[in-house]
């Protein structure tokens, strides 16, 4: 039994043309869950990104901040070092150098440890977001990635982002 006969049902709700515009349903955190464990990863970063993207979420730097708040210090360090390895030099020294890590940036590898991580304030990371974004927009799709393989996080953002990526999910495997 393939992913969608499990959850194929589920998605049609998403698929109603305003499922992305419409208020999320009550157990949209619950749907995000059973499509997260039967989904491939793919097809759910495809529903990050969209969420990640969309005019009707916060911005990217605003929810990653949100999700750097709700992990673990090893996802701290993970989200980060995906922004980190999008950003120029300079920047990478800017950001680094405000919260102490400069000697990071200037050894040329910037993959921050979890305790290293746990230094960054979520404002740093909201700021980090925007610069990454700014100068590399395919940084959300890393970041969709890497958020895929931690959905429980996601839950995190709300109903409206969660009702995005499972539209997202139930658009693209309509046209599969």
């Amino acid at each position: 039994m393939g992913w969608m006969d499990k959850v194929g049902g589920l998605l049609k709700q998403y698929t109603s043309g305003s499922g992305a515009a419409a208020a999320p349903a009550p157990d949209v955190h619950a749907h995000f869950d059973q499509v997260a464990q039967a989904a491939p990863s793919s097809a759910i970063a495809e529903g990050l990104t969209a969420m990640f993207n969309s005019d009707k979420t916060p911005a990217l730097g605003q929810m990653l901040s949100t999700l750097f708040n709700n992990s673990s210090g090893e996802q701290k360090a993970g989200m980060v070092n995906q922004l980190l390895s999008s950003v120029n030099p300079a920047m990478l020294t800017q950001i680094l150098s405000g919260v102490g890590l400069a000697g990071l940036a200037a050894s040329g590898k910037a993959q921050l440890t979890p305790e290293q991580a746990q230094k960054l304030s979520p404002e740093t990371v909201q700021q980090l977001a925007a610069h990454a974004q700014s100068s590399n927009p395919s940084v959300v799709d890393s970041i969709s990635t890497f958020y895929a393989q931690h959905t429980t996080l996601i839950k995190t953002l709300g109903g409206t982002a969660l009702t995005i990526a499972l539209a997202k999910v139930a658009e693209k495997q309509k046209q599969v």
